[in-house]
């Protein structure tokens, strides 16, 4: 009824590993057997594996494996009961022989796992984290007698009996009803006479959002409709302009770059300097200043003794005025200030007279006011649909999405797609600034890489 026994585990790798070390010699009789015994080096991994015989191990392995995922475990540990059922040919003798167990079906026998090895356990679905704190801190609580509120409330909602209502039916003509969308709700009828401010902190209540976090960082709207010429079937016309709009694109671009390379490429030959402008370089301004210093002493005039000698005062500056002079002085200045105040007052008399023009120049200055106006307000529409600079990048338009002439397609079937839908709504974000203007981040080394050779494998160098 049962398989004879088979040698256990340890016992086959013990047998298998006794007759690795022995070789082939010790197995097959050859002529190296009667001979001096060849001497192997295996203190390499490389010599281990080449000269070892490992067949038997791994023959017996697979075996162990196989039975592991056949029957659970090895043959040799198990019991008849598990591996035998006894057919007689006879149902009811069957199940006595069998001691009531039926025999699978083979619908049942198809739908089982083909391995009997257990599933490993996933140890991180059971930890908890913080585990160790919360333990300790439940012991505590424990300990002291406390009580959270939370099991306070559920111990206070368990003592108070539920008195269960039976709703109405829906379908009662009698049953009180109102306009969601009126401003008297019945349902805020309890709240009503109590403070804003008590509503809000108790979360009856949702606070007033800022106007300014209900606007969009950006008019653009997130689907923007790509031109005429885009589609899969444009006119001729269509096609042409949004070829026009490639084409400034990528001279615009090669106009950048030819002004980066003219400014990075060295003069040409004719240009480069030598020895005598170098020369005239370093000697520039030199020579004039020499000139100019044997100058200066003749340049001097001989009848301007002031700048030499200094400014001559006045003796009669010098003089206390008397009190006639001081009355003199203050008659002058009032009459000056006479004049002027009438100068004045024949001007305001004189602009009476010329209200008209006055009034054509305030009209004229209210539309040059009102035109700058709608200026800042235009500018302000144009600032406002623009990518704003949200990092140390700027945002850059992507490609237009164009094909050319002879690769357009009469029908959707045969349209080969253009771009990116994932790289299109990214720069759609960029565009909105929901997003500031991101690109790869390249990677660089921080040390450089260090080559170690491993002393297992080390090579052994006399």
């Amino acid at each position: 009824m049962c398989d004879p026994p088979s040698p256990s585990p340890s016992v086959c790798v013990m047998a298998a590993a006794t007759a690795s070390r022995a070789g082939p010699s010790a197995s097959t009789p050859g002529p190296a057997a009667s001979g001096r015994r060849k001497r192997l080096n295996k203190n390499k991994k490389k010599s281990w594996n080449k000269h070892s015989d490992v067949r038997e191990v791994e023959e017996f392995l697979d075996d162990v494996r196989l039975q592991e995922r056949t029957v659970g475990g090895l043959v040799s540990e198990k019991t008849d009961d598990s591996l035998y059922f006894v057919d007689t040919g006879d149902d009811k003798k069957d199940l006595i022989q069998n001691k009531g167990k039926l025999k699978p079906l083979w619908v049942d026998l198809v739908l089982q796992s083909d391995s009997k090895v257990a599933v490993p356990k996933d140890i991180l679905a059971h930890q908890i984290p913080n585990s160790r704190k919360l333990r300790k801190k439940a012991d505590q609580e424990k300990r002291f007698g406390i009580v959270r509120r939370k099991e306070r409330l559920l111990y206070a909602r368990m003592k108070k009996p539920a008195v269960k209502t039976k709703p109405g039916a829906n379908n009662n003509p009698s049953r009180g009803f109102y306009d969601l969308w009126s401003n008297t709700n019945p349902l805020d009828q309890e709240l009503e006479g109590k403070e804003a401010w008590f509503l809000e902190q108790t979360k009856r209540k949702r606070p007033k959002r800022p106007i300014k976090q209900q606007q969009k960082p950006s008019q653009v709207s997130a689907i923007e409709v790509i031109a005429p010429g885009g589609s899969y079937n444009p006119t001729f016309e269509s096609h042409q302009a949004l070829l026009l709009a490639a084409h400034e694109v990528e001279v615009k671009k090669r106009r950048t770059e030819e002004k980066i390379n003219r400014q990075v490429s060295l003069p040409p030959a004719a240009e480069l300097p030598t020895k005598e402008t170098v020369l005239q370089e370093l000697c520039q301004g030199l020579l004039e200043d020499s000139e100019g210093e044997e100058q200066e002493p003749d340049a001097l005039p001989s009848g301007n003794t002031e700048a030499a000698e200094g400014p001559v005062w006045n003796v009669f500056s010098c003089e206390k005025k008397t009190e006639r002079d001081r009355k003199r002085e203050k008659i002058f200045k009032r009459q000056e200030l006479r004049i002027k105040e009438q100068k004045q007052a024949r001007e305001r008399q004189q602009q009476l007279f010329r209200l008209r023009s006055i009034k054509g120049e305030v009209r004229q200055l209210e539309l040059r006011r009102a035109e700058k106006k709608a200026e800042r307000t235009e500018k302000r529409k144009v600032e406002a649909s623009k990518p704003r600079r949200l990092g140390r990048l700027k945002y850059q338009d992507p490609d237009l999405d164009v094909k050319l002439s002879e690769e357009l397609a009469g029908s959707l079937r045969a349209l080969k797609p253009e771009g990116s839908i994932l790289a299109d709504r990214f720069k759609s974000l960029q565009k909105r600034n929901l997003i500031e203007p991101r690109q790869r981040a390249k990677f660089k080394r921080k040390h450089k890489l260090k080559y170690v050779e491993k002393r297992a494998f080390r090579e052994v160098t006399l």
